[in-house]
């Protein structure tokens, strides 16, 4: 067969399949083999339409961008697929936890699986500050991204917080001691923590709001030292809560590029 009637028979199979019932009841569109049909694919697409449809060439140079942006969402992705595979044998309990991390790492078939969550956390922290710095040093945070700088500081911050709350599930001694030290310093939190400054000025008559049974420590401890109430706090936040924020809010971080023309480059 030659190439020519290769090149035939490949564009009649491609044909049969966009004018089948099944493309069509999916796509809803051509296939993507001309601009207007890759257009079409992309603001057509459940995922594909938090993305800008075209961006400038010099917004994608390795040496511009350092890929930090994507890098972090690949550690993230990382940390949801392992994660999700530990909580299979992890059991948030004072009695279990410690015994259940041994045995992920010596007993369970594929126990890398918690090494991999574990350095993919600290690679994940450190991506989102390069990439909170190359967003920095370029000025990508200048109007009209100022909102969506706004979102990547959240962001950044729930990373970091994500990595507070799984520090606390090893439940050995360097997690107990760990948190304990950084509850310590919540408890010392202007305005929502008990030991902090103004926390004296929010009272109703002579009954204060904030003291030590219901300030920023006591809400994390879920009691006035760490113990099996604080591991299953940290449990709930760490799998549960933290993460789906975070997912929010990179639906929304990942659209504004869209809507803010795209990723930034040297010519804007």
């Amino acid at each position: 067969m030659s190439a020519e009637e290769q090149k035939e028979e490949k564009e009649s199979l491609i044909e049969k399949i966009v004018q089948s019932q099944i493309w069509k009841s999916m796509m809803r569109h051509g296939f993507p083999n001309t601009r207007r049909n890759r257009v079409l694919a992309v603001s057509s697409n459940v995922f594909l339409h938090l993305h800008p449809i075209t961006i400038r060439k010099s917004g994608v140079r390795l040496s511009y961008t350092w890929g930090m942006g994507g890098i972090t969402f690949y550690f993230f992705m990382i940390e949801v697929i392992t994660g999700i595979l530990l909580m299979f044998y992890y059991r948030p309990t004072a009695a279990a936890a410690y015994n259940d991390i041994l045995a992920l790492r010596e007993h369970v078939t594929l126990g890398i699986f918690r090494e991999m969550h574990r350095w993919g956390a600290h690679a994940m922290v450190l991506a989102v500050w390069l990439h909170m710095l190359r967003v920095f040093l370029t000025g990508a945070y200048k109007p009209p991204r100022e909102f969506n700088w706004a979102i990547g500081v959240i962001l950044l911050t729930l990373t970091l917080f994500l990595s507070f709350t799984g520090y606390l599930l090893p439940w050995d001694q360097l997690a107990i001691w760990a948190v304990s030290v950084g509850t310590n310093m919540a408890g010392a939190a202007p305005f929502i923590g008990a030991e902090g400054p103004g926390s004296s000025f929010l009272k109703i008559g002579d009954i204060h709001l904030i003291h030590s049974g219901s300030d920023m420590r006591f809400a994390l401890l879920g009691g006035r030292f760490v113990g099996e109430a604080t591991l299953l706090r940290f449990y709930v936040l760490h799998c549960v809560a933290v993460p789906f924020i975070a997912v929010l809010l990179m639906s929304v971080h990942f659209w504004r590029v869209r809507k803010d023309g795209g990723i930034s480059s040297p010519v804007n």
